[in-house]
């Protein structure tokens, strides 16, 4: 199997970066695995609190490789499910990572690729960058991404740019809230990043985790009674965590809390 990703971890945070520029990061069935593997891996490591998803060359990712789409052209309806399965196993692995990610977006971003934008917490992306959700055009859906990108950009705009397969502005991608940050060129994007970063590694660790299963909880449910009193719990059990306790004698006491100490 080819080594399509790189993965590197400088203090707290890994970066997991697709490596294939002379197909525009087009992802295949290897990269798919890989992709799936490094995520689980991060998403245990303890010492890792945060992952950028990156990648080299001019484009981020132009969605589906090539010579893969020619292989699937001859699956049959057993093998196209088996195939789609694995690539919406990756897609949920990278959403529901227990780190928080950050895509760091250095190019265009086509199809698929549009999933993998979608499925980490936050995106930051060059003025440059175009995206685009294509499959139309060739007779197709963004079937497997869709619950990413809608929650991502909203059934609005998810309605426009699914149907008419229009490419998009980075600055479209961030009024429709596809991303979180524009920035002029990969100078800014590395200090914004750094800025972004400095922030989730300086937070309790077990909170951020607990926080981002918050968000996969409520987001989009009913205001119920079930879901008010999922959400006293929560703040309950974080009150009574060790982490919990540390922060907030360490705000009393005006000290920093344990886990920045231990990095320091």
């Amino acid at each position: 199997m080819t080594q399509a990703i790189h993965i590197a971890t400088t203090g707290h945070v890994a970066t997991v970066t697709l490596s294939r520029p002379d197909v525009r990061n087009a992802f295949n069935d290897e990269v798919i695995a890989q992709l799936t593997q490094a995520f689980t891996q991060l998403g245990a490591a303890p010492e890792v609190r945060a992952i950028v998803l990156a990648a080299e060359g001019k484009a981020f990712c132009a969605g589906a490789d090539l010579n893969w789409m020619r292989r699937m052209a001859d699956y049959t309806r057993q093998e196209n499910l088996a195939d789609a399965g694995k690539l919406a196993e990756m897609l949920r692995v990278i959403y529901t990572c227990p780190k928080p990610t950050i895509a760091r977006v250095q190019g265009d971003v086509y199809a698929g690729g549009m999933g993998l934008v979608a499925a980490c917490d936050m995106a930051v992306a060059v003025q440059a960058a175009g995206f685009c959700l294509s499959e139309v055009k060739l007779g197709l859906i963004p079937a497997t991404i869709s619950p990413y990108v809608i929650r991502a950009m909203g059934p609005r705009a998810s309605h426009r740019y699914f149907l008419t397969a229009e490419r998009f502005s980075a600055q479209e991608a961030l009024r429709c809230g596809f991303v979180h940050e524009v920035v002029p060129d990969e100078a800014a994007l590395d200090a914004k990043l750094a800025e972004l970063l400095g922030a989730l590694t300086s937070a309790s660790p077990n909170a951020v985790k607990e926080c981002k299963q918050l968000l996969h909880e409520v987001a989009e449910r009913d205001i119920d009674a079930a879901l008010i009193a999922q959400t006293v719990q929560g703040i309950a059990d974080i009150r009574a965590s060790d982490e919990g306790k540390e922060g907030v004698q360490s705000f009393l006491q005006k000290r920093k809390p344990a886990w920045l100490r231990a990095q320091a």
